[in-house]
Formats: C-alpha cells, sequence, structure tokens
C-alpha cells in the first residue's frame, strides 16, 4: 500500500511523492517560546515527530526543520497588539532575550522527556533576520508589498490564489472579523511582512533591527517563510502546523513565499486537531489548563506519550484521567508480555512467523493510511492477545522475535519501552521465609502450606531442602 496523506490544500487523501525520491524535506511550525510547553503542544510535536519516524522507518531520509518563534508573534492575528514574548518578559521583570533562553532550554527538558526526537534543524526566528529583510525587498522590488509608516505589508489583491489554502471566500468573509480594519493597508486581508519598532508615546519595541525601512521587526508568517526556504528550499514537500494556521498563518505563508520564488511553495499540508480537557476547551481561566510537566510529573513521560498519539492526528481528542488511565493499562499489558516471555522456563515449538508478518502489514497499512496511530496501536495489541493465547506453546525463538517486533514498532510511535525496575524482594524473602521456619518448628504445617500457596499465586516457587528453603521466581 502506498503511503497516503491528507493535504488540506486539495481536502483530500494523496498519494505521497516527495520532489526528490527517497528523500523529504519536512518543515513544522514550532513553539512560541513565552511560555511552559502545554499538553496540545506535545501532542502535535509528537505527531510530527512520528511522521519523521515514520517515513524513515520506511526508507525516506527526511530532512526536518522546525522553528522558535522569538519575536513577532503578536497577541492578535490582525498585526496589532503586544508581542507575545516581549508581554511575558515585561510580567516577569525579564530582558525577552532571558525569557526565549529560559523557555526553549524547558522545551527541549520537555520534548526529550517525551521521547520526541529533535529535528535536524531549530531555527529561532532572529537568527535569519538578514534572509527575512532581503525577502520582503523582494517582495517590494516585485510590487507585492508596499511601504507605509515604516512598516511593510502584503498585497493581496496582487496574489492571483491568495485563501486557496482555507477556502476563503475573499469578498463574503470581510464581513467576518476575522482581522482588524487598519488604516494603514490597502486591502481587508493585507498583512504585515515588517513592522516599525516605533510606538506610541516614543517606546521602541526592545528586540528591534535596522532595516531600510527603519529599526523594526518581521512579521510571524514572514519568518516561517524563510526558514522554510532557507534550510529545505523554494518548493517543499510537506509543511505541518494546527487547524488554527490554516486561515491566517499558512495562507499567508503561501502567498509571500510563491509571490517572491513564481513556485510552488508546499506540495502536501498537514493540520492537526485541537485537545479539550472534560469536553471543554482548554483555557487558564477555566482553570483546566494543564503543562506536559505537570502530566508527565503525574502519569509518567511514556503514559502521557502513548496517551498523545493513541487519536488520530486529524480528529479532536478529550483529555481526561481515563485516557491516562487506558494509556497506562495498555502500556502495563505489554510489560505483562514481556515479563511472560522473560520468566517462561519451558518452551514449545509454536512459531509466530505468520503473525508478525501479519502484524507488520496491518502496522505499516494503518500508517500508510494518513499516519492512522489509532489504528496501528490496535494492531500491536491484537497481536499480544495472540501471544498470550499462545503463550505455553510458544518456542523461545517466538519469544525473542516478539519482544524485538513489538519493541520497533512501537518504537516507530516514539513509545519508549524501558526495562522495568525490578524491587529487590530478597530481604522480604528472607523475612517470610524464618517466618515460616519458625511455623515448621511448632509443627504448624496448615499455615507454613498457606503461605507457600499464597506465594505460588504470585509466581514464587519455595523448595524445602533438608537443611534449608530455597525460593525461585516462575
Amino acid at each position: 500500500m502506498a503511503l497516503m496523506i491528507y493535504n488540506t490544500l486539495s481536502r483530500k487523501k494523496e498519494i505521497f511523492k516527495p520532489v526528490k525520491k527517497d528523500n523529504v524535506t519536512f518543515y513544522s511550525c514550532g513553539q512560541t517560546v513565552y511560555d511552559d510547553l502545554h499538553i496540545g503542544n506535545a501532542r502535535m510535536y509528537s505527531n510530527w515527530d512520528i511522521v519523521t519516524r515514520y517515513l524513515e522507518w520506511k526508507g525516506y531520509h527526511v530532512l526536518h526543520v522546525q522553528n522558535f518563534t522569538d519575536v513577532g508573534h503578536l497577541t492578535s492575528d490582525a498585526d496589532s497588539g503586544e508581542d507575545k514574548i516581549e508581554k511575558r518578559a515585561a510580567e516577569k521583570k525579564l530582558n525577552p532575550w532571558e525569557l526565549v533562553d529560559r523557555q526553549i532550554q524547558k522545551y527541549y527538558k520537555d520534548t526529550d522527556e517525551l521521547n520526541i526526537k529533535r529535528p535536524n534543524i531549530m531555527p529561532r526566528a532572529t537568527s535569519v533576520i538578514p534572509e527575512m529583510i532581503e525577502l520582503v525587498q523582494k517582495l517590494i522590488d516585485k510590487k507585492f508589498a508596499y511601504v507605509v509608516k515604516k512598516n511593510v505589508y502584503f498585497d493581496t489583491s496582487k496574489f492571483k490564489n491568495y485563501g486557496e489554502l482555507a477556502q476563503l471566500k475573499l469578498e463574503e468573509d470581510k464581513t467576518k472579523p476575522r482581522v482588524i480594519e487598519d488604516a494603514n493597508k490597502k486591502n481587508y486581508f493585507d498583512f504585515a511582512l515588517w513592522l516599525s519598532a516605533e510606538k506610541e508615546g516614543g517606546k521602541f519595541h526592545v528586540m528591534n533591527w535596522n532595516s531600510p525601512w527603519g529599526k523594526g521587526y518581521p512579521g510571524w508568517h514572514l519568518e516561517c517563510s524563510v526558514m522554510a526556504m532557507k534550510f529545505l528550499g523554494e518548493t517543499i514537500d510537506l509543511h505541518a502546523g494546527g487547524i488554527d494556521h490554516i486561515p491566517v498563518h499558512h495562507t499567508n505563508e503561501i502567498a509571500q513565499s510563491e509571490a517572491a520564488t513564481g513556485k510552488k511553495f508546499v506540495n502536501y499540508w498537514m493540520h492537526g486537531e485541537f485537545i479539550t480537557v472534560n469536553g471543554e476547551k482548554m483555557s487558564k481561566s477555566k482553570g483546566n489548563f494543564y503543562t506536559s510537566r505537570e502530566l508527565m510529573d503525574k502519569w509518567g513521560s511514556m503514559v502521557v506519550r502513548y496517551a498523545l498519539v493513541n487519536t488520530h492526528y486529524r480528529k479532536r481528542v478529550d483529555f481526561t484521567d481515563e485516557l491516562f488511565l487506558n494509556a497506562k493499562n495498555n502500556i502495563e499489558k505489554i510489560y505483562d508480555l514481556f515479563d511472560k516471555l522473560d520468566n517462561k522456563s519451558v518452551f514449545g515449538k509454536l512459531e509466530l512467523d505468520k503473525e508478525t508478518e501479519e502484524l507488520k502489514k496491518n502496522f505499516s497499512d494503518s500508517m500508510d493510511d494518513d499516519f492512522n496511530t489509532s489504528q496501528a496501536l490496535a494492531s500491536i495489541h491484537e497481536f499480544i492477545k495472540k501471544a498470550n493465547i499462545n503463550m505455553a506453546a510458544l518456542s523461545k525463538n517466538a519469544g525473542i522475535n516478539a519482544r524485538e517486533k513489538i519493541t520497533e514498532l512501537i518504537g516507530v510511535l516514539g513509545i519508549r519501552l524501558e526495562k522495568k525496575k525490578e524491587t529487590d524482594i530478597e530481604p522480604l524473602m528472607n523475612l517470610i521465609i524464618s517466618i515460616r521456619n519458625k511455623l515448621r518448628d511448632k509443627k504448624d504445617y496448615e499455615t507454613s502450606d498457606y503461605l507457600r500457596g499464597l506465594l505460588k499465586n504470585i509466581g514464587i516457587e519455595l523448595k524445602d531442602d533438608k537443611d534449608k528453603t530455597i525460593w525461585t521466581k516462575k
């Protein structure tokens, strides 16, 4: 089965064909580093991590770029409001650069624990300011942009297919409160490429750079276009982000990129759905806002990871305690199988070659269907059921192969199976044997045998020799 990806641009699944055979260029919108990683962010990055892992598992070489937005993301999509980073830095009484450094380190700590592979390149927007200025000038020269009061705007009336990604009906949508009217703009949908650092009252945006239009800073949309094209080329295979990016951010990326190059910017657009918490939109004001760190501290990083990827990326997921309990139980089922295989001492002749091949096919068929992680996990658990049913008859080789295949496939989903730490029960067993010996000395064989039976029920065998009692785990 060929890999099919749901392309937001066409609103249908398409066969994936990269520009260069066996090589994939992939850009995903990253974190605006003014706040901690919340559970919605973590779900998005986990899903894009899986895209990379699965493509690599299929034999592709993937160059994945994911940015850090460290300037220019305003509180409103209407090119108005405060810069989110400068606003938060002021609240914390920090320099914006200091806040950015702190948040990036926290981001790495959280995503590393969630086993989200670091993309190949993770540029900060501020690292490509010269390239941004160059692109803005190019758009001005090509008459796609204009300057008003030291701000530079993209002229959407000059770009024929503006709004195609979001399927905007431009005349109708002018009546909707998508953006605030800006007297500086020629057209309703025009957007800022470069903003003047000058504020009312003689104040300046703290993070600013010299440009042909005066001191200023880049618009959020410009940043992603420049970083994507600098590291991946003018036409890239995959571009991913949240569904909230469709109507404005990604729509504007397409316009400015294609206007500048005259080439198609992205071949496949992928967008992940939102999350809710107990049926409601996640919001600090509602008291249901959770950072990834809070949930990892409560449930453990791999339980959180499992919960994040157990629903298809294009489906809305409701985060509840039940979701995490289900994830925990499913991981325990894998460990339970491994424990049974590790402790198995009598082996049969049954191999699982057919079942293992069937697992691999079902897993890859699921993932080829627009990265259907939910179905892929279901195929793993179906295999676990079969292994448990046939446990007594399994050969030693079948057990080894089963463990290796499960570990391999669950790893494609970024779920790291760690060797469970065994509790040292030697002191406890010595105490139980000592108590039992005293019972035997008193000829209380009924209680002594009762203890032996209880231990046998939990997989511990007692063997009474002439001078001592030996215990073994089954």
